[in-house]
């Protein structure tokens, strides 16, 4: 396949998937034709004996974005993301990284994209229990061929940026489960790659660390705008860290689109199932419900990043009237909200049959 490279680039699309498809069984490549013909993961397994990972999937990943996959166990997110560094071949499709399909890579050409271009962060942690921490990070830069003590200082300064400064001579069976995976996120970045692949990579956490960990990759990917692709099934988790979101069902792709739009267009039942009970208020964002009307708005400068929870202190003294929404900068007014699409979007939806709302659940555009 050719690699359009000028158009991916132009597009700002890091990691391109491409009608990806994977099919476990004895005569994988022979099913590929009934798949894209529609046919099911429980149709192929009940006719024809073979198991549906994929398919067809195609998704963009944007440079310098946090793009989350997720869905429920056997779904297909980790059969995924092990594509993009060919840990899994898939039964047909491309994968393209700026352009250039990895699928066509040879052994040299793989070896040097999993050392230098995407690294992986494991659910499991996946140190070796032999090495201290910064043995543990330094390891990547070693396997490129870096000094010792080059690698040693550099992984040192990771070490340090995951706040684990002072253990870096402990080994991992010192550490607390949460300490264990942040040598795993420095490891992964010291590498300086380019592409982050995070596969359930806090889910064996506890909920607070499990927390303190996002905010541990939330504050480095502010500063360090890595591609990462992020795999959970765990949905606050992917509506906070998630620039984009797909949503999977049996190897296919249900949906994808940002907080905004999954939480208030879902695009079935399925995807409503998982929308359902969230906090609205807490997820959504100002930029979600505004419009783009000036004229006629009053009272305090609302921030565009404000969650709509925070929005409403807005209007406690006056609840009447529109608010200014300025950017990011602070230096210009975008537009104006109200405390009554505030509401509408805080509100959870009466669905229909089909999942997408009946006249009650209907919000303002996008």
């Amino acid at each position: 396949m050719s690699s359009p490279e000028g158009e991916t680039s132009a597009n700002g699309v890091k990691i391109a998937v491409r009608d990806l498809i994977k099919v476990f069984g004895p005569h994988p490549a022979a099913m590929v034709p009934l798949v894209r013909d529609g046919l099911g993961k429980a149709e192929l397994l009940e006719l024809y004996g073979h198991v549906l990972g994929l398919g067809p999937v195609t998704m963009d990943v944007r440079a310098g974005h946090v793009h989350v996959v997720m869905g429920l166990s056997g779904c297909g997110k980790s059969t995924l993301i092990r594509h993009i560094n060919r840990l899994i071949e898939p039964t047909a499709g491309c994968v393209l990284v700026d352009g250039t399909d990895i699928t066509a890579f040879s052994a040299r050409d793989l070896r040097a994209f999993r050392r230098r271009r995407a690294s992986m962060v494991f659910q499991r942690f996946a140190l070796h229990p032999h090495r201290t921490v910064l043995g543990n990070v330094a390891y990547g830069l070693r396997v490129q061929g870096v000094p010792r003590a080059k690698a040693e200082v550099c992984a040192l300064g990771w070490v340090e940026r995951v706040g684990l400064a002072g253990f870096e001579d402990r080994y991992p069976a010192q550490l607390s489960g949460g300490m264990q995976q942040r040598v795993g996120l420095a490891r992964a970045l010291a590498t300086d790659a380019d592409i982050l692949l995070m596969d359930e990579a806090f889910s064996a956490l506890d909920p607070l660390i499990r927390t303190d960990m996002q905010d541990v990759l939330l504050r480095l990917q502010a500063d360090l705008k890595k591609t990462i692709l992020f795999i959970t099934h765990d949905l606050d988790e992917a509506l906070r860290l998630g620039d984009r979101i797909t949503i999977l069902r049996d190897g296919q792709v249900i949906q994808e689109g940002t907080t905004p739009e999954i939480v208030l267009k879902p695009a079935d039942a399925y995807v409503a199932d998982f929308v359902r009970d969230i906090n609205r208020a807490r997820v959504l964002r100002v930029k979600a419900v505004m419009d783009g009307a000036i004229n006629g708005a009053r009272g305090p400068l609302l921030p565009l990043s404000s969650t709509l929870e925070e929005a409403l202190t807005f209007f406690h003294e006056d609840p009447s009237g529109r608010r200014p929404v300025i950017n990011g900068d602070g230096r210009g007014v975008v537009g104006s909200v109200g405390l009554p699409e505030i509401l509408r979007a805080i509100e959870r939806p009466n669905l229909d049959r089909s999942g997408t709302g009946g006249p009650e659940a209907r919000l303002p555009p996008l």
